[in-house]
């Protein structure tokens, strides 16, 4: 009888400061800005080494226009008889508490949960989350692009229904796997961030559930998510610009951020984090930009047409973010 070398083989010395459990995550919504909502959400519970504890899903009634039905399937028809999030944010709590948060982009579903903890006025349970696209950087991947059906085709996992929350979340759920596993056999720092409790949220003139029926709100535009958001005058960036970003480092305080295309986060959120961190959001690229994030590089947009002509760096909106929690700090003159 041949020998079981998966059982023989010795366990994978699993490193101490790993967390104790993963709740992986995906939220479906209304759309993309700071005034829209879920409506469906997933968890895959994980133990420490990755292994499936257990499932849930749910619907909610965003109390407003339910948004692409042509990505994620969810009419006001099938959405008018859900619960409400107050009515689930219990039994969501439970499902994330004493867990790091696993999502792909996690900044995004993390900030669309906060939000509606936030208008819930109760507090979300969750300290740390991870996000996959971090850890397929770190463990160096050789993926085409950092698209979820990417990271799942890597590791041969089959994706069902993409943008059904329970399936992203079943198909992270079996690509995290493999991958914390690489992360624990090269002793790998898990690329963790601090979750911290919202309060930037707003709503529109939402119409309370009557009927039955979900409230009304703005029209979602696919091709404008920002649209609705007021143009605001920013203070001057008090620090000098020390040039253009380089691949694999830091950003540095100063240095000059222009924007191009969709985001995942709200546009608005994403640069009031980088003045917060000291860089300067420009409106327009010149031969002074030190970096242009957009997820679309090869888009003819304006500005990644100039971005191309000056050799200004680009990097996509995952990258961004995860440099945003290490901004150095500006030289002292």
């Amino acid at each position: 009888m041949l020998e079981d070398q998966t059982a023989a083989a010795a366990p994978t010395p699993w490193p101490a400061a790993y967390p104790e459990g993963y709740a992986v995550v995906d939220v479906e919504t209304t759309g993309l800005a700071r005034d829209d909502r879920i409506v469906s959400a997933a968890v895959y519970q994980l133990d420490a080494r990755g292994e499936v504890e257990d499932h849930w899903y749910t619907l909610v009634n965003p109390e407003r226009d339910p948004g692409p039905v042509w990505i994620h399937g969810l009419t006001t028809a099938v959405l008018s008889s859900a619960p409400l999030f107050p009515e689930i944010a219990d039994e969501f709590a439970k499902r994330l508490e004493g867990r790091v948060l696993v999502a792909h982009n996690a900044a995004f579903d993390w900030s669309m949960i906060a939000r509606e903890y936030a208008r819930a006025q109760v507090t979300a349970p969750v300290r740390q989350r991870l996000c996959t696209i971090a850890l397929s950087k770190e463990l160096q991947l050789p993926l085409p692009n950092h698209k979820l059906e990417s990271l799942a085709a890597h590791y041969g996992v089959v994706q069902e229904r993409a943008h059904h929350a329970l399936d992203d979340a079943r198909v992270l759920a079996e690509a995290f796997r493999p991958s914390l596993h690489l992360a624990a056999e090269a002793d790998l720092r898990l690329p963790l961030l601090a979750c911290q409790p919202l309060t930037e949220w707003s709503d529109g003139p939402a119409t309370p559930r009557t009927s039955g029926h979900i409230g009304q709100q703005r029209s979602y535009s696919y091709s404008s998510p920002s649209s609705w958001r007021p143009s605001r005058k920013r203070p001057a960036c008090p620090y000098p610009n020390p040039g253009r970003y380089k691949e694999g480092e830091q950003l540095i305080q100063g240095m000059r951020v222009a924007f191009s295309g969709d985001t995942s986060i709200d546009r608005e959120l994403l640069e009031d984090r980088a003045v917060e961190a000291g860089l300067h959001v420009a409106t327009s690229i010149s031969r002074l930009t030190s970096v242009l994030v957009t997820n679309d590089p090869d888009s003819p947009t304006t500005k990644t047409t100039k971005a191309r002509s000056f050799g200004t760096p680009v990097i996509d909106e995952a990258a961004f973010v995860q440099l945003l929690s290490h901004v150095v700090p500006a030289p002292a003159s």
